[in-house]
């Protein structure tokens, strides 16, 4: 099941964090570029202190623990959200009013 989503989202280019059990360690805004066989091959930057650095790895399919991925980001604020109507209802932030105490 898992070899199947990874593998969907290999496809559909998105970006994802990425749990690696054996390491213990999270890789944050990951894109999966490959899948042959047990190996996965990914992408992501890391901020050294003074330099960007790229990195591409390969790990084992049985190493990853779990797979994030971000829906969406809303500014914090009153602001006035603008939301495609292609959006599916179930992916949309809902914005609840501030309750006014009394």
């Amino acid at each position: 099941m898992l070899h199947r989503k990874i593998y969907q989202l290999c496809c559909e280019n998105r970006e994802v964090g990425i749990f690696l059990r054996d390491q213990q360690r999270w890789i944050e805004r990951a894109t999966i570029l490959d899948i042959e066989g047990d190996l996965v091959t990914i992408r992501y930057e890391s901020e050294e202190e003074d330099e960007i650095c790229s990195w591409e790895e390969m790990v084992r399919l049985e190493s990853i623990g779990a797979v994030t991925q971000k829906l969406s980001t809303v500014p914090k604020g009153n602001i006035e959200i603008m939301v495609s109507e292609e959006c599916p209802e179930a992916e949309r932030i809902r914005r609840y009013p501030e309750s006014n105490p009394e």
